[in-house]
């Protein structure tokens, strides 16, 4: 028998945007009353088990776990293919109160659960009158008149509108992919790169360059990065590739994390290596009046 009580947030959190920070900062709020604040997470998107595709990631599992912990609240991650077909009494009654014994349930304002989505918050209410447990539904977050939501944080990040994507986010789009070996180009013009691919079920940046920030070894390294197939190279495979400004060292194999701060230009063709040269300058004096702003 369990004996501490739980505050568990509930929701997708495939974004782990404002909206769903507010449902977590609810949990956090009962740690007060003696309850453990929790973040209920599946192992698969419930979209690729009802409807066999999910939507492109936003985060990796890997930093979305390291977020939440960090904010105060404890990941547990269930398996999706075990519950989707509980009723809404019994997802409630079954899982969330016997299973994982919880005392307060916090979700957002459009909260749906249960087989085919069944339950909304106003069940959920009388589910937790009855089995007598504290419920704490978020409204809306909005920005500029409508909801966040993820589906516009990916619009915004796939146009390359990153600043009011990590607006919605509350902070900055980021990833953290391994470093792959690349053409060295940027050695033979003072700039050496990194090399990250986007896996195929990641959202993808519009094509472009960014100023960014990189974290190599606990420290933040301001730096450019370019999204995109590098149309001056011959070469159509799709790629991050970072100059981080103020470092040198090989990086080979590691996971490195790159945020995206704000979209400096399009991809561009460059007639020689000398003019590629003299634009990454003018990058970098850009990406670092981004970082000081």
């Amino acid at each position: 028998m369990q004996s501490e009580k739980k505050a568990i947030a509930l929701g997708c959190f495939d974004g782990l945007h404002r909206g769903h920070i507010a449902v977590i900062n609810a949990a956090l709020s009962y740690k007060g009353e003696g309850m453990a604040p929790s973040v209920l997470l599946f192992d698969e998107h419930p979209q690729k088990i009802i409807r066999g595709a999910a939507p492109l990631e936003i985060l990796s599992d890997e930093m979305k776990i390291r977020e939440i912990e960090r904010l105060g609240a404890q990941p547990i991650i269930i398996s999706f293919r075990e519950i989707f077909e509980l009723s809404p009494t019994e997802f409630v009654e079954d899982c969330l109160v016997s299973r994982l014994n919880a005392g307060a349930l916090c979700c957002g304002y459009n909260y749906r659960f249960g087989k085919g989505g069944g339950g909304d918050t106003e069940m959920l209410k009388r589910l937790c009158q009855k089995q007598l447990i504290e419920l704490n539904i978020s409204p809306k977050v909005i920005y500029k008149s409508e909801p966040v939501s993820s589906t516009r944080i990916r619009r915004a990040i796939g146009s390359g509108n990153i600043e009011e994507a990590n607006l919605m986010l509350g902070r900055e789009f980021s990833y953290n992919f391994a470093v792959a070996s690349g053409d060295r180009i940027g050695r033979l013009i003072g700039s050496p790169t990194i090399n990250q691919f986007f896996p195929k079920d990641f959202v993808v940046p519009g094509f472009g360059v960014y100023a960014s920030k990189t974290l190599v070894e606990g420290k933040w390294y301001t730096s450019v990065t370019n999204i995109g197939i590098r149309p001056s190279f011959k070469s159509d495979e799709l790629r991050s590739e970072t100059c981080i400004l103020d470092f040198s060292g090989d990086l080979y194999g590691q996971n490195i994390n790159v945020c995206l701060l704000k979209f400096l230009r399009e991809e561009k063709r460059f007639s020689s290596l000398e003019e590629l040269s003299a634009q990454i300058k003018r990058d970098a004096q850009a990406a670092r009046a981004a970082a000081e702003e």
